[in-house]
């Protein structure tokens, strides 16, 4: 390269308003340009010539990526600093067919980022803004419970009636049918709506923390404890209701206390022997068959009497498939407002697609699908084939599958695999360092990986 063709360039990289970083095959700094100087705060006569690594961590590093895989990459988001977002452009450098270096280019992104979050909040006020001016219009706390089919409908009419009462009530149904949904509803439509709506996930609590969590402590209990001790979640449900999901992981020691309370409506903090009087409405919730935990004497017949003076069940989405339809526009209006997009259509393929699925995970399921179909998808228009490319598991349920269909062991592991890696993408919203980290792999694997299944970022 001439003398002066090297001005030129040199003047052009220069004038760029964006960072860029060339390194050679030894990770060595050929060039750094002002704008990289101005965005990581490192000069030009500490960085050229020395390794990027005494400046950066590998992980951080694009240009080390490609370094590695020699195949160039686009469009990556990356935050360097707190204040800081840009969008990395990186290619491998050859000369014939030996790798020579690598070449980053980084794109200020700063103020558009900011301007997104302030259009967010914008948008957000403006709902608020339209949920006051339709305040007053009726509406019944039971139109969270979307669908009209005659098992749900059954399901709101004795939810209904149990509002209008103080009865303790059961619900029963699969995991995603919408219990606590229904729960909250008992209550806003009960005389409690103005007093708390306390949820507690029995599955989600350790054992040696249910005391604690249900009941609370007194002061100087046990070393750790809040000096003015701390109510527990059926105090804090004084005057309101109490929602005990998936009841039956509840430990025979505190279904024994738990029937206490329901019997004289007093707790007892522990480090307390006086006791304090409670006026809470319980709303239990499971997906188990309590008959069976009875028989097995894992959970206590008087507790389930106690808690089943009104019993509902609710209707899986295998049961009311005739709300798919609805609930499917409903979802992909909401996450479209949600995400600022067109709400897309389904044609009636895809919609058949999805009534003749089996939906293990109900409306839960559905409304994640949808969730993740408008953030996936830029068409207008879902066809069928885009359902399958984009969830590769919603297969049109078979009654008589024959042998030979079942999948192999490897088959079936790539799938968990490929849709692992797809869902990871989606919460760390493209980032495939972020991706890397949170799957516990090196970058160079995650690349491998999308190439080998095709998934596109």
């Amino acid at each position: 390269m001439s003398a002066d063709l090297l001005h030129y360039l040199n003047a052009v990289l220069k004038a760029e308003d964006d960072a860029i970083t060339i390194i050679n095959n030894q990770k060595m700094v050929l060039y750094w340009n002002d704008a990289a100087v101005q965005t990581y705060n490192i000069t030009q006569s500490e960085i050229r010539n020395n390794r990027i690594t005494d400046f950066f961590h590998k992980e951080d590093l694009m240009v080390l990526d490609v370094l590695e895989t020699k195949e160039a990459v686009n469009n990556i988001y990356h935050r360097p600093r707190e204040d800081k977002h840009v969008v990395i452009n990186a290619s491998p450098i050859f000369n014939g067919d030996k790798l020579i270096g690598a070449v980053s280019v980084e794109r200020d992104i700063t103020q558009i980022v900011k301007l997104n979050d302030n259009l967010e909040t914008t948008s957000a006020e403006l709902n608020e803004l339209k949920q006051q001016i339709y305040a007053n219009e009726p509406s019944s706390p039971f139109s969270n419970l979307a669908g009209n089919s005659q098992s749900l409908q059954d399901t709101i009419q004795i939810a209904q009636k149990a509002a209008n009462t103080e009865a303790t009530t059961l619900i029963l149904g699969e995991s995603g049918t919408g219990k606590e949904v229904c729960a909250r509803a008992i209550h806003e439509a009960s005389l409690r709506k103005d007093g708390p709506f306390i949820p507690v996930n029995c599955g989600a609590i350790p054992e040696a923390l249910f005391e604690s969590e249900l009941f609370g402590y007194e002061g100087g209990t046990f070393s750790g404890a809040e000096k003015n001790g701390k109510a527990g979640k059926i105090e804090m449900a004084d005057g309101g209701t109490l929602f005990l999901d998936e009841v039956g992981e509840l430990p025979l020691e505190m279904q024994v206390k738990l029937l206490r309370v329901l019997q004289e409506n007093t707790i007892y903090r522990i480090g307390d022997s006086k006791g304090r009087k409670v006026d809470v409405r319980f709303i239990a919730a499971t997906n188990q068959n309590l008959a069976n935990l009875m028989e097995n004497k894992q959970f206590r017949t008087d507790l389930f009497y106690r808690l089943n003076v009104i019993e509902l069940t609710m209707p899986s989405l295998r049961e009311r498939t005739d709300d798919i339809p609805e609930l499917a526009g409903l979802f992909l209006k909401q996450f479209a407002v949600k995400y600022q997009v067109p709400s897309p259509k389904l044609v009636d393929e895809a919609v058949q697609l999805l009534l003749r699925y089996d939906w293990p995970g109900n409306v839960r399921e559905l409304r994640n699908m949808m969730e993740r179909l408008i953030i996936l998808s830029e068409k207008p228009i879902i066809e069928k084939q885009d359902l399958q490319s984009l969830f590769p598991n919603v297969k049109e349920t078979d009654k008589s599958p024959k042998p030979d269909q079942s999948s192999t062991l490897p088959a079936e592991k790539e799938n968990i695999e490929k849709q692992l890696i797809r869902e990871t993408l989606i919460q760390s919203n493209g980032n495939k360092a972020d991706t890397a980290r949170k799957l516990g792999i090196s970058r160079v694997t995650l690349y491998s990986k999308l190439r080998k299944y095709g998934i596109e970022v």
